[in-house]
């Protein structure tokens, strides 16, 4: 449970960023992303509209969604059917504060080197936390673009719409990589939460994964 939770969050922390400026404009639509960690891999769906964003995951027999607006709200929502287990932690004011200043606080350095990722054209970024002093390697294109959502503030200055980048989420480095990107629609009630969730705070999420 640990190790899925610390693959679940940190997929979804970074896969609710998108922003960046480009060609193909994409206003509301269907993202979907690799994340890898500590030799497991999760597939995540995020649905973008506006400020609002929802990251569909499944771990298991776990079924995981996390919404968020802006940097104003969070939920993070457990649906086990075989354990009748539904909850949905949403973030109080405090619990969000302190998630965010757990996040990395990034600095960009453009290279040189370019590659195609799943068909774009993409150029190398070093992405350095100021926090840890760690760096990692980004790769970026200008072919798209995406509104800004959740936690947009993490790339908002990498110079474009980040393709693969990597970061540390609950100890673990965790590497994403966009696999394709539509203009898809999120079906009806995406960004809310279902009736017959048991509404949790984080803290309560944090205890049930090991308190980690």
């Amino acid at each position: 449970m640990n190790r899925f939770f610390t693959v679940a969050m940190g997929v979804a922390l970074s896969t609710l960023a998108l922003s960046a400026s480009a060609q193909k404009n994409y206003t509301e639509g269907l993202a979907t992303y690799t994340g890898s960690a500590g030799g497991q891999t999760l597939e995540a769906k995020v649905y973008f509209k506006g400020d609002s964003s929802a990251t569909v995951m499944q771990q298991g027999p776990a079924n995981i969604k996390v919404l968020g607006f802006k940097d104003e709200y969070m939920a993070v929502l457990v649906d086990v059917p075989v354990a009748n287990i539904k909850k949905a932690a949403v973030a109080s004011p405090g619990e969000l504060e302190d998630i965010m200043s757990k996040l990395p606080s990034f600095t960009f350095t453009p290279g040189t080197e370019t590659k195609q990722i799943a068909g774009f054209n993409c150029k190398k970024v070093v992405a350095k936390d100021t926090k840890t002093n760690t760096s990692f390697d980004a790769w970026v294109t200008n072919d798209i673009s995406a509104p800004a959502s959740a936690y947009s503030q993490l790339y908002a200055k990498c110079g474009g719409f980040p393709v693969q980048f990597t970061i540390t989420q609950r100890g673990q480095n965790v590497t994403n990589t966009l696999k394709s990107i539509t203009d898809t629609k999120a079906p009806a009630g995406t960004f809310g939460i279902p009736a017959g969730f048991d509404k949790i705070t984080m803290t309560d999420l944090s205890a049930m994964s090991g308190g980690r």
